[in-house]
């Protein structure tokens, strides 16, 4: 944003057009961090098919469990599961998808810091260090809703949809897109979530939401938390209980950060 300029007295055009450069860079650095994974399809790929294979992380730690408690429904993703391709450029689409995806979880946070960067010229000395702090709560939020899809609610749901029939004269053939999407909707999905104490920061600033209406209404929240966590996890206790016992203290921060 050029010096000397009131930013109250620009138009929407002109803000636009000081906001133009942040938003070609971002464009850019969208494009260069797709070719770079694209290049490097093999780790990423890796990665990407790591919730269904029985060596995830995820997977062990669980089946471990299961040898302790002798829950056997612990035992999650241990038969392999082999995905295939039906359409001729269905590999290349999903090298491209995939590429997208790992690049737009890099670019996002250099967008919210060229964002920054255009509004900070019309903030005091306080609000920029506030808005320095927000924006690396809404990183770091992402991170830890990125990892908790990745490492929880992916292998999990992998298993039980791979597994769930509904007839034995049907067999399970998975399209290697259809996958890929489940796994990236989950991590994008949760990475949404976790921003929740972020946006409920926002909404009390603007006095559209208090921690008062979120102790009044926990139980509802409790319940819908509940309601949420059985949808998307496997139909047993346990699974249920990793998934909901984050999102409910999750909820719990957002009530002291509304305070």
């Amino acid at each position: 944003m050029a010096k000397g300029v009131d930013v109250n007295d620009m138009t929407f055009f002109e803000h636009l057009d000081a906001l133009r450069p942040g938003l070609i860079r971002s464009v850019v650095l969208l494009l260069v961090a797709m070719v770079v994974a694209f290049i490097l399809k093999e780790p990423i790929m890796n990665c990407i098919m790591g919730p269904k294979s029985p060596d995830f992380i995820t997977n062990e730690l669980m089946y471990r469990l299961a040898e302790k408690t002798g829950s056997e429904v612990l035992k999650i993703n241990q038969e392999p599961v082999t995905l295939i391709n039906t359409s001729m450029a269905g590999q290349f689409n999903m090298h491209l998808l995939t590429a997208f995806y790992v690049a737009l979880i890099v670019a996002i946070p250099y967008l919210l810091f060229e964002l920054w960067l255009f509004v900070r010229p019309a903030l005091t000395i306080s609000e920029r260090r506030s808005s320095t702090r927000f924006i690396l709560y809404i990183v770091l939020c992402m991170a830890i809703g990125i990892a908790f899809g990745y490492f929880i609610l992916a292998p999990l749901s992998v298993n039980f949809l791979t597994g769930y029939v509904v007839s034995s004269d049907i067999s399970n053939m998975i399209d290697v897109s259809s996958y890929i999407s489940l796994v990236a909707n989950m991590v994008l999905v949760c990475a949404v979530i976790f921003e929740l104490p972020v946006a409920v920061h926002f909404l009390s600033m603007t006095g559209l939401i208090t921690a008062q209406f979120m102790k009044r209404y926990r139980r509802h929240a409790i319940v819908v938390l509940a309601i949420g966590a059985a949808i998307i996890t496997p139909p047993d206790i346990m699974s249920m209980i990793l998934v909901i016992i984050p999102l409910y203290l999750l909820y719990e921060l957002s009530i002291k950060i509304a305070q």
